[in-house]
């Protein structure tokens, strides 16, 4: 028996035996039902039918006097059996300097799961790390919440944030709030080592995990242009702590009496716009023989 779009039906139970009749060849079919069985259970007639059109088949009872509804096959309804209300569940893991905020982070979604690093060190001083439970993030999305406060903990996590994707999981993203070599990004002088391309380039070096290239999240980079000082092996996401501090600043009781202060022209190029509701105050240098002036100047918007 093929299910097609026809309307609403139902099975009545007759007093003799049921002859079922097949219905006009439909001109298309949106999934097959086999009749495998008919026999009389406590004076009922049952259907146990086979539904194909699913990956694993399905074993369905279908009652006399049940109205059968046969829907479309549209992708969309498709989706909501499929996925429903599925919710993503991601994998956190954290470098020493950021637990407390990995926990405040974690406190605020169910679907955030804390996982934590072993981070050891040899008698040299060189990093002995451990993830444990690798074989648990198998399939998982994961996260790593990193901080590159200084050199010497840049190793470290480099090596782990090298080390998970290739543990089988299904997506990766590395949140570094801060980019601590963002303000050496050019050259002034021949022979000035741009330390943030080199940083940029040890980043876009990270393996690709199952579900593709690795999201970087970095929030108030530098400059906007260092996007493309990363290579196509990783996706960076330049967010802004930006809209938090407006928030912040609407709350506070004397906000009509706040002006924002910019320590140089590139600053003020870099977040104006942002801040463009408020009076703003920004300086530059101005040489003038063994002098340097700070000059300021206000703009109301």
């Amino acid at each position: 028996m093929a299910a097609t779009r026809a309307p609403l039906s139902s099975y009545q139970n007759p007093s003799s035996t049921p002859t079922l009749k097949s219905p006009p060849k439909p001109s298309y079919v949106a999934f097959e039902i086999k009749a495998s069985t008919l026999r009389k259970k406590k004076k009922q007639n049952v259907i146990r039918c086979e539904i194909k059109s699913f990956e694993n088949p399905h074993n369905w009872t279908i009652e006399p006097d049940t109205p059968i509804r046969v829907f479309h096959n549209h992708p969309e309804a498709q989706v909501a059996m499929a996925s429903g209300s599925a919710v993503k569940k991601v994998c956190l893991f954290y470098c020493a300097e950021t637990k407390s905020l990995a926990q405040k982070v974690a406190a605020q979604s169910d679907a955030i799961e804390l996982r934590s690093i072993s981070w050891r060190k040899f008698d040299d001083g060189f990093p002995n790390i451990f993830i444990p439970n690798a074989h648990g993030i198998r399939g998982h999305h994961v996260a790593f919440l990193a901080s590159f406060s200084s050199p010497s903990v840049i190793f470290e996590q480099l090596s782990v944030i090298y080390a998970l994707p290739k543990l089988f999981i299904s997506s990766f993203t590395l949140v570094l709030p801060f980019f601590p070599t963002g303000t050496s990004e050019r050259m002034e002088d021949e022979g000035d080592v741009a330390t943030a391309f080199t940083l940029a380039r040890a980043l876009s070096n990270i393996p690709i995990s199952m579900g593709g290239p690795t999201s970087l999240v970095i929030y108030d980079i530098h400059a906007l242009q260092e996007r493309f000082y990363f290579g196509d092996n990783i996706l960076p996401c330049f967010e802004s702590g930006i809209p938090l501090l407006k928030s912040r600043l609407q709350q506070l009781p004397d906000s009509d009496n706040i002006s924002i202060a910019f320590p140089d022209d590139g600053a003020w190029k870099r977040f104006h716009k942002q801040l463009q509701h408020f009076p703003t105050v920004f300086c530059f240098p101005f040489p003038s023989n063994k002098l340097e002036l700070r000059v300021f100047k206000t703009t109301y918007t």
